[in-house]
């Protein structure tokens, strides 16, 4: 056993333990053991399982994301400071400045790349059960690990879906099925991957940090890691396409969520999430004061309750020029019996 081998031989029986565990499930409610959609709803459940565990860690690239792009103002400063300087000490002073700016708002670029990052050894260990674990030897037998036992492997072997075997490659295979199927997953893999890098960087960054090194270094890997896919999908089992293509429809409909529940001040996303904001505002009778956070409802009285009378012109006139006699009728025409007229008549008397 290799380096390799050794390293990823605990993954290996943790994900083929896990595939087994959601097996005997789907098996329990019904589904045929032999079923190649039982053993393709098996590593759907290990997705769903992997990025459960993986939630903590999502929410940790979410934070560093967002914090990355604020501070995208103060790194591009510190880069337009030193952008002619070619001198070691400038080397150094840009470097410890911009160690010190992560430090400062507690970030750094690999914080949001984790959750690949870890992603990368288990998708490297499915690949592995079902191409050596899963295939037999050249005496024909299999091997198992874990709960996987040579039965099981042999099964999985066999099985597959739209007569594609989930242990075939789009190069290794012969039949048409198994290249169809492999075709239509990569196709899948690769548009899953760029609408997420694109929804991403385009509806969920401020217009400060679609500019400057970060925003290009996002444009090259939003294009670049479909192309990879490209090249290397033909390598990778059915079973292994169903596991990444299933990987990115969960994180593309994650981010979906939080893009649209809370996304990034200063972005396209929390544009948008004002605006239904005002148009749900509207519809249930609100009004919005300043900005679209801020809505209280329209004052009207509640039912059963009297409506206080509204002052009348000509009293709010009268506190305005001084309280009037004691006696002095409230009516309109006692105002009319204090204008000139009135006042005449005192004089001839």
């Amino acid at each position: 056993m290799g380096f390799l081998e050794t390293i990823l031989f605990p993954l290996e029986w943790v994900v083929a333990n896990i595939m087994v565990a959601w097996h005997w499930l789907f098996t329990a409610v019904g589904m045929d053991s032999a079923s190649g959609w039982t053993w393709s709803l098996s590593i759907v459940g290990l997705v769903v399982t992997i990025r459960i565990l993986l939630i903590p860690l999502f929410v940790k690239q979410i934070k560093a994301s967002r914090a990355m792009q604020v501070i995208a103002p103060e790194l591009k400063a510190i880069q337009a400071k030193y952008k002619n300087k070619k001198d070691q000490a400038s080397r150094e002073a840009m470097s410890r400045e911009t160690m010190e700016l992560y430090s400062k708002h507690k970030t750094n670029p690999f914080a949001s790349c984790l959750p690949i990052l870890v992603q990368a050894p288990i998708f490297f260990a499915l690949f592995r059960v079902l191409n050596y674990q899963m295939r037999p030897d050249e005496n024909g037998n299999y091997s198992g690990i874990g709960w996987l036992t040579p039965e099981l492997a042999e099964q999985g072997h066999d099985a597959s879906i739209f007569g594609a075997q989930l242990s075939e490659t789009f190069l290794s295979s012969t039949g048409a099925a198994a290249k169809i199927v492999s075709a239509v997953l990569i196709v899948a893999m690769v548009a899953t991957t760029f609408t997420t890098q694109r929804q991403l960087t385009r509806k969920n960054m401020p217009a400060s940090a679609l500019e400057g090194p970060m925003a290009q270094q996002q444009k090259i890997l939003m294009y670049a890691l479909p192309f990879i896919f490209v090249i290397t999908g033909p390598n990778f089992p059915v079973g292994v396409l169903i596991y990444w293509t299933t990987t990115n429809v969960w994180t593309m409909g994650q981010q979906f969520y939080v893009i649209r529940n809370n996304p990034t001040p200063g972005s396209e996303a929390e544009k948008q999430l004002k605006a239904r904001k005002e148009a749900k505002a509207k519809r249930k009778g609100l009004v919005i004061e300043g900005t679209s956070e801020d809505i209280t409802e329209l004052e009207a009285p509640r039912a059963g309750q009297r409506q206080q009378p509204k002052k009348s012109q000509s009293r709010s006139k009268r506190k305005k020029g001084g309280p009037r006699p004691a006696g002095t009728p409230d009516s309109p025409a006692s105002d009319a019996d204090s204008g000139p007229d009135s006042q005449k008549k005192d004089d001839d008397d």
